[in-house]
């Protein structure tokens, strides 16, 4: 009996999905190595990035207050951990050309062309949202809880829970700041179009609001100051994506002819 696949006119069905798989692999491999090198990188100055992070809230504790570590490894693991995050963060650009390289080949020519300006506008938003939560949103945060603690009560953070809390919202501030992103491919690949998007803006307003309360700390202050944005950005994707919506995009209203 012959080999299937030894014969020439034979063609394996799941190969071209194996091939999917195997470069998805190696995007995947070379991403962990960037970031692994960006934290041997970043791996010596970890002390100098925890004390920049730190920044925030030192400048609004009492005097003489300080932050405190209440697990007996916490600071060693914490400083690592300000290196890991960082090197992830910092290696944001390479992560994001590798996943716009992946799934390139599925894409159109006139498609292709739009994958620069998406990348590098994606990759300036997420940075753009993290030094909004890092000069515009945690003085104010840190500045409301420092004068909100009753009397009596020292404020003294736990240095590995503020490390969660501020990372947090790096995350949702910069992930945030990619509305206009999206809102440009919805409109470019034809899924919806600028006139229905203007039209849920309500649904967009009480959406906003509900992603800020599920992503942010439980705290008002920082609700708004993610909902807001949120908001003015998805204004601005409609706004830019005039020159994005597709040619064959059709408004369907009330009085369409559908006959």
């Amino acid at each position: 009996m012959t080999d299937p696949a030894s014969d020439p006119d034979y063609q394996d069905e799941d190969r071209p999905l194996l091939s999917h798989l195997l470069e998805l692999r190696t995007r995947l491999i070379r991403s962990a190595a960037v970031v692994l090198l960006l934290f041997l990188v970043a791996y010596p100055f970890r002390d100098a990035l925890y004390s920049a992070l730190a920044g925030p809230l030192m400048a609004v504790l009492p005097e003489g207050a300080t932050m405190i570590a209440t697990q007996v490894a916490t600071p060693f693991l914490i400083p690592l951990k300000v290196a890991l995050v960082g090197a992830f963060f910092l290696s944001i650009p390479f992560l994001l050309y590798q996943l716009w390289a992946f799934v390139a080949p599925g894409l159109y020519r006139h498609e292709k062309r739009l994958i620069w300006p998406l990348l590098i506008s994606s990759i300036l938003l997420f940075y753009l949202g993290m030094a909004f939560a890092y000069f515009a949103v945690f003085p104010l945060i840190f500045q409301f809880f420092a004068a909100a603690t009753p009397e009596g009560v020292s404020m003294m953070t736990d240095i590995g829970e503020y490390l969660s809390f501020i990372m947090a919202l790096f995350f949702a501030f910069g992930a945030a700041f990619e509305v206009p992103i999206a809102t440009i491919l919805l409109v470019r690949s034809g899924a919806t179009t600028r006139r229905a998007l203007a039209a849920k803006r309500p649904y967009v307003i009480v959406a906003a609001f509900t992603v800020g309360m599920l992503l942010t700390p439980p705290d008002v202050i920082s609700q708004v100051l993610l909902a807001v944005p949120v908001w003015l950005l998805f204004e601005l994707g409609i706004f830019f994506s005039r020159w994005f919506e597709a040619p064959s995009a059709v408004e369907v209203g009330p009085d369409s002819d559908n006959s």
